[in-house]
Parts: structure tokens; sequence; C-alpha cells
């Protein structure tokens, strides 16, 4: 018999990452209202011991790099990932782990968790605001019930391609969702205790509220 991912009557605990990024109070909210215990918090020992990691970022790639690093974050996010405790990056939180982002002519370095660069999206419309669909690949945990369900972004880059070499490495390869405005690109990205939406979950009604409590099961 396979063993539950939770335990009956215990609230899993997250950490959503303080570091500046501002609109973290609907995300604290939602999160809650999937079932956890939130805490808003930059303190390295409660980021650290936490069952899960919440990433938020809200405006430009390099204030938000600079901001995580200048609070340590990048470190605690890296430091989590390698002792395989699962963190869940949204908007720009999902942005910073690429190689890169180029915004205006400036090219900032990401985390480079996962090969890509975030750009400016080829579209007439800019911000891409508003609902759309996804598609999620077979198998997804997030998306599981939510295949079919549309989620709400807001944002004018994105990432275009997906480089990951299958050959340099032994382990399953991430699992990647895409959406498409203008042009495909990656609305979100699986990846072991690794996760990331380029939407907000937390502004995507009941289906956001489904993946929250899908990405809890995994903790």
């Amino acid at each position: 018999m396979a063993r539950p991912t939770t335990v009956p009557g215990v609230r899993p605990r997250v950490a959503v990452l303080d570091y500046g990024s501002g609109n973290v109070h609907s995300a604290l909210r939602a999160v809650e209202r999937a079932g956890a215990e939130v805490e808003l918090t930059r303190d390295p020992q409660a980021v650290q011991e936490a069952d899960g990691l919440l990433v938020p970022g809200v405006g430009a790639y390099a204030s938000v790099m600079r901001a995580l690093t200048e609070v340590g974050g990048t470190r605690w996010i890296g430091r989590r990932v390698a002792g395989g405790r699962p963190v869940l990056g949204i908007c720009v939180g999902h942005q910073i782990l690429f190689d890169a982002g180029v915004e205006h002519g400036e090219r900032t370095a990401g985390m480079g968790e996962w090969p890509g660069v975030v750009a400016e999206l080829p579209a007439e419309v800019l911000p891409h605001m508003g609902w759309n669909t996804v598609r999620p690949p077979e198998g997804s945990a997030l998306f599981a019930g939510i295949e079919d369900e549309r989620f709400y972004f807001v944002h004018s880059y994105g990432v275009l391609e997906w480089e990951f070499d299958q050959t340099i490495s032994a382990m399953r390869p991430p699992q990647v969702t895409w959406a498409h405005h203008g042009a495909d690109f990656i609305a979100a990205v699986e990846n072991g205790p690794l996760s990331a939406t380029q939407f907000h979950p937390e502004k995507s009604g009941d289906a956001g509220l489904q993946l929250l409590r899908n990405w809890l099961e995994t903790l």
C-alpha cells in the first residue's frame, strides 16, 4: 500500500519568502485556503525548516534578482533544492529560476536551475493580462484534475524555448507546461522538488486553488 503524502489532521507548513516583493497577501491567503499553515518570513531557519517554500515575484527581473540576493534568498532556494526540499516559484519567482532575463536591453543572470532566457513576448498586445489555457504534459502532478482549466497571467516576458539536454542527466527530465500569447512560452515547470508557474495560481480562482492543493500534496 502506498504511503500517504500527508498526515491526516496535520497541515503542512509553508514559508512565503519575504524579500520585499509586493502583493504577497493574496498568495498567503490562497496557500492558507489550500490547507497549509503559512508564514511570511526571511528567517533562514524558518525558510529551511518549512515543508514548502513559496517564492513570489512581481516587477522587473533585475530588481527581483537583486532583492532576493540581498536577503540571501537565492542561497536559501539553492540549498532547499539541493536537499530535495520543495520550492514553488510564481511569476517572476518562476522566471529567475532560468539562466537569465533580458529586459530593455539589460541582461541579468538568473539562478540557472533551468536553461533558458526570459525575453519579451512577441505579441501585439502587452502585457499578457488575463485568463489563458495551458498545455500540461501527461502525468503532471501540479495540473492533476485541472488540465483543461484556465489560469490568470500578468506578464510581458517569458521563456520561449526549452533547451534541456537530457543526454547530460540520467534523471527524469523536467515536465514543462506551455501556453500561447504571440508565441508559445513556458507556463510552468515541474522538476523534482522545484516547481514554478508563470501565471498566478492565487488569482486563478478554483483552478489555482486546486493547483496549490496539488502542490501541497507533494510536500
